[in-house]
């Protein structure tokens, strides 16, 4: 024996015994790069695709967005904030909307427009003229007081959307997240907290 060997006294590995522990060590990749996607998800940041029509102009059908998680747990939603929530109606389905309301604020629409605060409430997100409907909560000329811990939310396209005028304010604990990013389509991309 070569006296510059070193030998451990342990028998060399086949293929197979070096292929099974290269494959333990691949799952437990993955089931670690999965845990972190799970506490990501769960708690910091989710995907999401903008169905129907309802935030047009701001978002059409196909734009992907990215829906950060952690500034509602440390504060509340702002007057404006483009919010992904669940549907009150079904839970399965997720809504994109856009806060005009917070707690203590009174809301109102009177012909085809909102008052917040008994004051016309400045759009400058929405096309001019686009006229808002009243709805089944919210009726023609009926002032709402929006309660504690509660929001009122509205898609950009009035006439198109299911929203707080059809099934009242929602709870903060139904808000998902702020809409924070657009990374689809390309001519699109950007940051949306100016939106």
């Amino acid at each position: 024996m070569d006296p510059n060997t070193l030998y451990t006294g342990e028998p060399q590995k086949t293929f197979f015994q070096n292929l099974g522990g290269y494959a333990v060590e691949f799952i437990e990749t993955i089931v670690i790069f999965g845990a972190i996607f799970a506490a990501i998800y769960l708690f910091v940041a989710q995907f999401h695709k903008v169905q129907g029509n309802s935030m047009v102009p701001t978002f059409h059908t196909g734009d992907y967005l990215i829906t950060e998680k952690i500034t509602y747990r440390l504060g509340n939603p702002k007057l404006g904030d483009i919010v992904v929530l669940k549907n009150p109606r079904d839970e399965s389905q997720d809504f994109i909307k856009r806060v005009i309301a917070v707690p203590g604020d009174t809301i109102k629409i009177s012909n085809n427009a909102v008052y917040l605060n008994g004051q016309l409430l400045n759009e400058p997100y929405l096309p001019t003229g686009r006229p808002t409907p009243s709805g089944a909560f919210l009726n023609e000329g009926k002032q709402i007081n929006v309660a504690e811990n509660q929001y009122f939310v509205i898609g950009d396209n009035r006439e198109h959307s299911s929203d707080s005028r059809e099934w009242g304010p929602v709870t903060k604990k139904e808000i998902i997240g702020r809409a924070l990013f657009r990374y689809f389509p390309p001519q699109s991309i950007g940051l949306l907290l100016d939106k």
